[in-house]
């Protein structure tokens, strides 16, 4: 079966902001804290920063094929305007984005974002970005500080419009050093009406906010959801949930990479496929955790609702 992973980052601190990262390892020094150990912040902090040093892709490249993964969505979300003292500008980050999609066109396809705040000069790179270096949709973050629903929005939203570019939106909380008001689907309702020939996909909608972003998209045609950040070890409610209730045409596989590390993502696709763990043993029918899917429903997960909502676009792959 084909497998398409609509949510990965490039594993990069080129990308992704120092604080940003030192917030995730203050929650992960945080669920350590019980077991006793005494753990060391900067030691934490140094693990995860060496597992941003992926800069070309070729370690996501690597784990894809060993995932048995065909294609990527590389999402580039824009921090620099909340989160100062990156590397690189976010025109920078677009040029090196554009530069990796062009050595493995056949493997990557890129969704960037410019923060609405920079104003007119972040509508033309996100146009360049379509236009020059053939991005495929837009990556926002609303932790950053703006709403789905802000008029600030309205240009890029009326250009993905007229191109039928889809728009991913961050739902719910992230890195502590950010914002969690601004990130609820509900701020997607009106835009998605304003906005016919957008496609919304809610990322993370299988657990953050999972009943408002169903709702959503059981009722609104051009809303659609990923399973990003789901774990087999912590979020096997939310995902019976969300295979129980009858929106398979709107359902994305994504992984959430690098954040959630080869072996969960592996866990999953062969819980959903009903495959044999470790390649062992035979498929006996068995199904445990109650999300193995129906052939139909997984190819539609796994590849065709996100090649449907690329195949829509006005732009040339």
């Amino acid at each position: 079966m084909t497998i398409i992973d609509a949510h990965t980052h490039v594993a990069s601190t080129r990308y992704m902001p120092r604080p940003f990262l030192e917030g995730i390892a203050d929650n992960m020094l945080e669920q350590l804290r019980p077991s006793g150990a005494a753990f060391r912040r900067s030691a934490v902090l140094d693990r995860l920063l060496a597992g941003y040093q992926d800069h070309d892709a070729a370690g996501q490249l690597a784990a894809m094929d060993e995932l048995g993964v065909s294609k990527s969505v590389l999402l580039l979300p824009d921090f620099t305007y909340a989160l100062k003292g990156g590397e690189l500008t976010i025109a920078e980050m677009f040029a090196e984005h554009g530069a990796l999609l062009q050595r493995h066109p056949d493997r990557f396809v890129v969704f960037a974002g410019a923060d609405p705040r920079w104003g007119a000069d972040a509508l033309t790179l996100f146009v360049e970005g379509v236009e020059r270096y053939g991005f495929r949709g837009m990556k926002l973050y609303p932790p950053c500080g703006y709403q789905a629903d802000s008029r600030l929005l309205d240009p890029f939203y009326e250009y993905c419009d007229s191109k039928r570019l889809p728009v991913l939106m961050h739902i719910g909380p992230t890195s502590p050093v950010l914002s969690f008001n601004e990130a609820h689907p509900r701020f997607v309702d009106a835009p998605a009406r304003r906005y016919p020939n957008i496609t919304f996909i809610l990322a993370h909608g299988a657990v953050n906010h999972p009943e408002a972003c169903i709702q959503m998209c059981r009722y609104r045609p051009n809303v659609f959801l990923d399973i990003s950040g789901a774990r087999i070890e912590s979020d096997l409610p939310a995902l019976r949930t969300l295979f129980a209730a009858d929106i398979a045409h709107k359902v994305i596989f994504g992984s959430d990479w690098p954040i959630v590390q080869p072996k969960s993502v592996r866990t999953l696709i062969q819980r959903c496929l009903g495959e044999p763990q470790n390649g062992k043993g035979a498929d006996n029918g068995s199904d445990p955790e109650g999300i193995r899917l129906p052939k139909h429903k997984a190819r539609l997960m796994f590849s065709d609702n996100i090649e449907y909502i690329l195949g829509k676009a006005k732009v040339s792959p």
